[in-house]
């Protein structure tokens, strides 16, 4: 890595410098490195200069950075305050500068000092983030179905347990769609957050130059006593074969559901759309229910697979301490960090009635980097197979399947957006 240059000054952008800040975004992710009056106009709306950092040469920005504040759901329910980062970039020209390392410390020191538990991001490029500390801590699965394999019944016409599906609008869905994923959020691990203007931009009463918009048809499940349980938003494309017969695909742009029978209500009312021979689920859990709702699961062919939410431990006892625990069990942790962010050794003590999370100098049961610990803290991964790979290292017999004991969970967690 070439070193930095002295005069490459890195910082807080000021208000006047967001159009060199969104020229040199546009650069970075390859797109139109035009800047709009509009796009101007929206993103001065809502990033926060003091969280909007640049790297400056010779007055021209040449890397963007921007974090702000994020809820993101722990095992159990609980929520912690997390430093949510996006729009990352590096100018071609200034590659290998340690630019990014220096973003990067700048922000992850402050989210230390707010008292940030941990920092998120979804990464575009997976090699990255790992030497910063962050680990893999959701995945995600997009599905394709094959609407005639997949088993279902021609004349299904809506949910048979007293509920209903009925359409909606974009006002409707800017109603009842916050409470709804509030009440989703508060059980899903690894959710994080809607902003009134998440829903404003997801439902195109905000429309972005950057992102053409297309109208979504949406559809909300009711249960028998009228209560909203359920909300899918998807589009459909129009495609037809020269033999007159439809082609058609729908995608699912959000799916949440606070039930499973809100869920299955929801799924087959998209695959049961008449014209519709594909669903193209979005971004689901790895666990997803959708194969297995379907008679003939194949049909429902997995298309991506891949890392999703990546998690940085700010604060190992708050993090710890934040989320539930199935068993009973003692664990000590040797966190490996080499920033120093959050490195020691902990004794995490833990009970369905709650956990305590202390330092401590016994003998160590796991040595571990502060990623790894990351990657299992949701309770998607397993530590004995983060040992079989040498990424976790055993210091008592038996100590991997112990913390699985622990920390793993039921169901994968699940991040259900983008940011």
């Amino acid at each position: 890595m070439t070193a930095a240059r002295p005069h490459i000054d890195v910082r807080p952008i000021g208000e006047d410098e967001i159009p060199d800040w969104i020229r040199a975004l546009n650069t970075g992710f390859l797109r139109d490195p035009a800047v709009s009056d509009a796009e101007i106009a929206d993103r001065g709306s809502y990033i926060v200069p003091s969280r909007t950092l640049g790297a400056f040469d010779d007055g021209r920005c040449v890397a963007t950075f921007r974090s702000f504040a994020q809820e993101l759901t722990a095992v159990g329910g609980a929520t912690v305050p997390a430093d949510a980062i996006s729009n990352v970039t590096v100018t071609a020209t200034h590659r290998r500068r340690g630019l990014l390392t220096r973003m990067m410390a700048q922000d992850l020191a402050a989210a230390k000092d707010r008292g940030d538990v941990v920092a998120t991001l979804v990464a575009a490029e997976y090699p990255i983030y790992g030497r910063y500390g962050f680990g893999p801590a959701t995945w995600m699965t997009e599905w394709t179905v094959d609407v005639p394999r997949a088993g279902l019944d021609p004349r299904w016409a809506g949910p048979e347990d007293g509920g209903r599906v009925d359409l909606v609008d974009g006002d409707d869905v800017r109603k009842l769609g916050p409470e709804l994923h509030e009440r989703l959020r508060r059980v899903q691990p690894g959710a994080i957050d809607r902003s009134e203007r998440w829903w404003q931009v997801n439902t195109g009463a905000l429309r972005l130059d950057r992102h053409p918009w297309t109208e979504p048809f949406y559809a909300v499940y009711r249960a028998a006593d009228g209560t909203v349980e359920g909300l899918v938003a998807y589009v459909c494309d129009d495609t037809w074969s020269d033999a007159k017969q439809p082609l058609n695909t729908a995608t699912v742009k959000n799916l949440i559901a606070v039930t499973p029978a809100a869920e299955r209500a929801l799924w087959l009312h998209v695959c049961s759309i008449d014209w519709i021979v594909k669903v193209k689920s979005g971004w689901r859990a790895p666990d997803d229910l959708l194969p297995l709702l379907l008679p003939n699961p194949r049909a429902a062919t997995v298309t991506t697979l891949a890392d999703w939410l990546w998690v940085r431990i700010l604060d190992v006892v708050r993090a710890l301490e934040a989320r539930t625990y199935e068993g009973t069990g003692t664990l000590v942790l040797d966190v490996v960090d080499r920033a120093g962010t959050a490195g020691g050794r902990w004794r995490l003590e833990a009970s369905p009635a709650g956990a305590s999370c202390t330092p401590t100098t016994v003998s160590a049961d796991l040595t571990l980097d502060v990623a790894e610990l990351a990657t299992l803290w949701l309770g998607g991964e397993s530590a004995v197979r983060l040992a079989a790979l040498g990424r976790v290292r055993e210091e008592r017999a038996g100590a991997a399947q112990g913390a699985d004991a622990l920390l793993r969970t039921s169901r994968r967690p699940w991040c259900p957006d983008l940011f």
